[in-house]
């Protein structure tokens, strides 16, 4: 299967990302994984993305759009792929109908997935982070600490990074209102939105998805 995954930051793209990859048996291609990998590997699309964010302005859409392809059209993307992360706004969008129109393929799905905004503001603002290693997270809420403020794994320093703070959450969702939830209208009048609730567990919510993209593949069959 081809899907593209969408929703606003905190519904838990990534986590599902990795758990329906996995489960379909096909790659998950993430954005931020495609800029590392470029940038690292030294490819003339990374250096021209690293330029860009070496100058603190953001990458155009056609080197991410290029990033993508290339990856896409690797040998083990060939039966299927997840994207994470892209494509952010329409024009992007428009730009992955042309390049896989092009390669003669085309999305099985959109899978959207559906948080309401004060359950996104609660999820990343509750977060705390160990100072002694970012591996350690908890939640004020979901998975409180033994000790506030203490790392129940090392004892460190508990704190909230300041792009978890409520202010800045709410600027994200200001802006994936503004550029990303556009592309969900686009992909409705494809035919290709699947929307499924986020909330609860994420095994709960991984079989939901599974769930939905069967029923949405056996409707089109």
């Amino acid at each position: 299967m081809r899907i593209v995954l969408v929703g606003p930051p905190g519904a838990g793209k990534g986590t599902q990302a990795a758990f329906l990859a996995k489960n379909l048996s096909i790659p998950h291609i993430s954005t931020g994984d495609l800029f590392r990998a470029n940038i690292s590997k030294g490819t003339d699309l990374g250096k021209q993305a690293k330029a860009y964010m070496d100058a603190g302005n953001l990458v155009p859409d056609e080197v991410t759009i290029g990033m993508a392809r290339d990856r896409m059209a690797q040998p083990d993307a060939q039966g299927g792929f997840l994207l994470d992360g892209f494509p952010r706004n329409v024009s992007q969008a428009e730009a992955l109908d042309a390049a896989l129109a092009s390669d003669g393929v085309k999305l099985d799905a959109v899978l959207d997935l559906e948080v309401p905004e004060d359950e996104v503001v609660k999820r990343i603002a509750g977060r705390r982070i160990c100072r002694n290693d970012s591996a350690h997270v908890f939640h004020v809420t979901y998975s409180a600490p033994k000790t506030e403020g203490v790392c129940d794994v090392c004892g460190g320093d508990l704190y909230q990074r300041d792009d978890d703070s409520e202010e800045t959450v709410r600027k994200r969702l200001e802006v994936y209102h503004t550029q990303t939830e556009p592309i969900i209208d686009h992909y409705r009048a494809q035919g290709l939105l699947v929307t499924i609730s986020a909330l609860g567990k994420v095994d709960e919510v991984t079989e939901r998805a599974m769930e939905a993209l069967q029923t949405d593949r056996a409707a089109q069959a």
